[in-house]
C-alpha cells in the first residue's frame, strides 16, 4: 500500500517547505494542488508543489545521512 505526501517548497524570503497533506491516492493529492494554487503564498510559486509516493510500513533513510 502506498500513500502520497504533498509538499510545497517556497523560496520567497528563504527556503520554506510545508507538508500540505497525506493522501490515499495520487488523484486526491493532485486535487489538493488545484485547490491550493489560488491561495496566498502558493499562487506566487505555483511550481513549488511536489507529490512523493511512499510505501506504508517501509523504512526511510535506512542508511543514515551526512551533513555537508
Amino acid at each position: 500500500m502506498y500513500v502520497y505526501l504533498l509538499w510545497h517548497t517556497s523560496h520567497l524570503g528563504g527556503r520554506d517547505e510545508k507538508l500540505l497533506g497525506v493522501y490515499a491516492t495520487r488523484t486526491e493529492a493532485e486535487a489538493r494542488v488545484e485547490r491550493s494554487r489560488a491561495l496566498p503564498g502558493f499562487r506566487e510559486e505555483p511550481s513549488g508543489f511536489h507529490i512523493a509516493e511512499y510505501r506504508v510500513n517501509s523504512d526511510q533513510w535506512a542508511e543514515g545521512f551526512l551533513t555537508v
